[in-house]
C-alpha cells in the first residue's frame, strides 16, 4: 500500500555556540492514509520538531518530508496543526477564530456555507453555546476544543497534534480525546500525536512509534496496536493485550530509549 506520509532520513540540526547539535537523525516513517500515528519518547527526545517538520515549521537539514505525494517545503491549509496551547486570537470569538481558516481554505464557498462548516464543527466539538465567546472567558479545555474545531475545518490531508491534551486535568483530557476520536473517526483523516502519555498513545493509535532519547534521536521501535474501532476505555482495560502493549511501552522507555536501534542494552543496565 503507497504511503501517504513518507518521512525519510530526516536530519535536524540547530546551530549551538559550542558548534551544530543534531537533534534528530535516519529518521523514517511511512504512514498509511487514515492512518493514526502516536509518537513517543522522552521530554525533550525531538519528538516535537519531528511533528513540526512535517508541519513545514521548521526547515528541514537532511532528507524530506513527502505528503500526498508532495514534498513539505513550508507550512500549509493541507495540514491542520494542534498545539499544546491552542493559539486562539484573543480579541475574536472561538467562532471567529475559526472562521479565519474556513474563510482561506473555501474561499469559493458562499458566506452561508462556510458559517455551516465553522458552526458544525464547533458543535461538535462541544461549543454549540459557547462558539461565541472570546477565549478569556473559555477555560483551557474549551479553548482547546476550539482548537481543534479549528484543525478539522480546514479540512486537511493530515491532522498534527503536539502533546494537545498536556495541560488538561485528567476528566478534560480523556473527554477530549474522545471528542478527536468521534472526529477522526467521522472522516478518517491521517494524523500523527506526539505525546508521553502510554495510555493516551494506546486508546488512539493504530500504531504507536517509539523515539530514541536525543541528541541524534531516531525511530526505536514500533508498535502495532490492534484494538477494534470504535474503542472504549473500559474494552481496553478489559483486555489483556492493553497490559501487554502498555509494558512493552514502558519497558521501551524505561530500558531501551537510550539506544540507538541496533545496539542491545548490557546486562548491567537491564535491571535499571
Amino acid at each position: 500500500m503507497s504511503k501517504f506520509l513518507e518521512i525519510s532520513q530526516l536530519v535536524k540540526t540547530f546551530p549551538t555556540p559550542k558548534g551544530p547539535l543534531t537533534v534528530v537523525r535516519d529518521f523514517n516513517l511511512g504512514v498509511k492514509k487514515g492512518e493514526f500515528i502516536a509518537l513517543i519518547g522522552h521530554s525533550g527526545c525531538g519528538k516535537s520538531t519531528v511533528l513540526s517538520m512535517a508541519a513545514g515549521l521548521t526547515d528541514v537539514t537532511e532528507g524530506g518530508v513527502i505528503l500526498a505525494g508532495k514534498e513539505v517545503t513550508g507550512a500549509g491549509p493541507d495540514r491542520g496543526v494542534v498545539f499544546q496551547a491552542p493559539c486562539l486570537l484573543p480579541w475574536y470569538t472561538a467562532f471567529e477564530n475559526v472562521m479565519l481558516g474556513v474563510d482561506q481554505v473555501y474561499y469559493t464557498a458562499s458566506a452561508v456555507e462556510r458559517r455551516q462548516i465553522a458552526e458544525y464543527y464547533l458543535t461538535i466539538v462541544g461549543l454549540g453555546e459557547s462558539m461565541h465567546k472570546r477565549p478569556s472567558e473559555l477555560s483551557q479545555g474549551m479553548r482547546q476544543r476550539c482548537g481543534i474545531a479549528r484543525a478539522f475545518a480546514l479540512s486537511p490531508k493530515m491532522l498534527l497534534l503536539d502533546e494537545p491534551f498536556g495541560m488538561l486535568d485528567s476528566l478534560t483530557k480523556f473527554e477530549l480525546q474522545d471528542v478527536l476520536l468521534d472526529l477522526w473517526q467521522r472522516d478518517q483523516k491521517t494524523a500523527l500525536i506526539v505525546t508521553h502519555d502510554v495510555d493516551e498513545a494506546l486508546y488512539l493509535a493504530d500504531r504507536v512509534v517509539m523515539m530514541t532519547d536525543g541528541p541524534e534521536a531516531t525511530v526505536g521501535d514500533i508498535l502495532e496496536v490492534n484494538f477494534p474501532r470504535p474503542r472504549t476505555r473500559k474494552q481496553l482495560m478489559e483486555d489483556p493485550e492493553y497490559y501487554r502493549l502498555r509494558e512493552h511501552l514502558i519497558t521501551f522507555l524505561n530500558e531501551r530509549s537510550h539506544l540507538r536501534p541496533g545496539k542491545e542494552a548490557s546486562p548491567a543496565l537491564a535491571h535499571h
